[in-house]
């Protein structure tokens, strides 16, 4: 039972680029209702009074520190959390990432919880070494089932419950008032009114695989219906070779890069479908924004995305062109239902997230206070 003082939270966080300053509000949101005040720390990136409102936080503070500064021992911004963490009585951290992990343990005596986004944090032995020597303070939570499995295996000497699961999650309402109906989400894009469009979002990186997608785009093309485009929202170094294997294919009409779009997430409605074909992908916040949109969504069957995708038909196998391009076919086919607001808001919610949260056996272990 919570008392009727105020306690606080410190939120760490690496910096507020791309999908992390949402990460950031899906944090402190953990906290709406309670007696609990959050304090939020970006420790790279300029002071910025839109990125202040947006975390939803009671208090912002910019560290201010570039990337590479971030890079050793990090005594700057160890100083700097230990004499945050002496303003207020806080209750405990939450950490995004290694490095603010690392910060939090060195610059303070709280117990903290590790937010983990990505793949292979603690494969390194000394962060292993690390995590080990602060283990009675540390816990730590993956954005998906796989990224746990991934951190469990890392620690086998961790009890199961100080490594746990707690999903990303959408505020469906703020994604679909900010997003463009199907015609002038096309419009804006430049794209045909008619076609039938697979659309991909992403960095054009390895790790996003759209080499496989172009191939199985390829595959299908001949039996989709006439005119259909495959759509590649992103930039990287590897667009040329994209590009290039485009025109290999034979699709290079049909193809469509358009580089990076800002605050790309308000024309997901130009997609009928969306396709995501990455490695191994941690978790898939784009799967999500595509389905707050109503767009039908495929994946390869690894890493955190088929915990979003629940449906094994809408899954195939990592790099496999030939059974990408018969998911492709049959979606195009048999149009799904783009309603996926009840799945959304029962699995991928704030206040479904915020009811995990409390029930963890974590935050008992780490002597932290739940509310009523």
């Amino acid at each position: 039972m919570m008392t009727t003082s105020t306690n606080y939270v410190l939120q760490l966080c690496h910096g507020y680029d791309g999908p992390f300053l949402d990460c950031a509000r899906q944090y402190a949101s953990l906290f709406t209702g309670t007696d609990y005040k959050v304090v939020t720390v970006y420790l790279t990136g300029a002071a910025d009074a839109g990125v202040a409102e947006k975390s939803a936080s009671d208090e912002v503070i910019f560290l201010g520190y570039r990337s590479h500064e971030l890079r050793g021992l990090k005594l700057g911004v160890i100083r700097d959390v230990r004499r945050i963490a002496a303003r207020y009585p806080f209750k405990f951290c939450v950490a995004h990432r290694f490095k603010p992990v690392y910060a939090a343990l060195l610059g303070t005596k709280l117990p903290v919880i590790g937010v983990h986004h990505a793949f292979g944090d603690y494969r390194r032995l000394s962060r292993r070494l690390f995590a080990r020597a602060f283990q009675t303070r540390l816990a730590l939570l993956g954005v998906s089932n796989a990224v746990r499995d991934e951190l469990r295996e890392s620690l086998p000497a961790w009890s199961p419950d100080r490594i746990a699961t707690l999903h990303n999650r959408i505020d469906l309402e703020a994604a679909q008032s900010a997003q463009l109906e199907r015609g002038a989400a096309r419009a804006a894009l430049a794209l045909p009114d008619d076609a039938w469009i697979v659309g991909n979002v992403g960095r054009l990186h390895p790790d996003k695989d759209q080499a496989t997608l172009i191939r199985g785009f390829a595959e299908a093309l001949p039996e989709l219906p006439k005119g259909s485009l495959l759509v590649i929202m992103g930039s990287g170094h590897l667009e040329a070779k994209l590009k290039t294997l485009a025109a290999e294919s034979g699709v290079a009409a049909s193809v469509r890069f358009l580089g990076q779009v800002s605050e790309g997430r308000r024309y997901f409605k130009a997609f009928d479908l969306f396709a995501l074909t990455s490695d191994h992908e941690p978790f898939g916040m784009v799967l999500l924004e595509a389905m707050a949109a109503g767009v039908p969504v495929i994946c390869s069957d690894c890493g955190g995305a088929p915990e979003v995708v629940a449906e094994s038909k809408n899954h195939f196998p990592l790099g496999d062109v030939v059974a990408l391009g018969r998911l492709l076919i049959a979606a195009a086919a048999h149009p799904q239902n783009g309603d996926f607001s009840e799945r959304l808001q029962t699995y991928f919610s704030d206040a479904t997230a915020q009811r995990t949260f409390w029930q963890l056996p974590m935050l008992r272990a780490l002597q932290a206070e739940p509310p009523c």
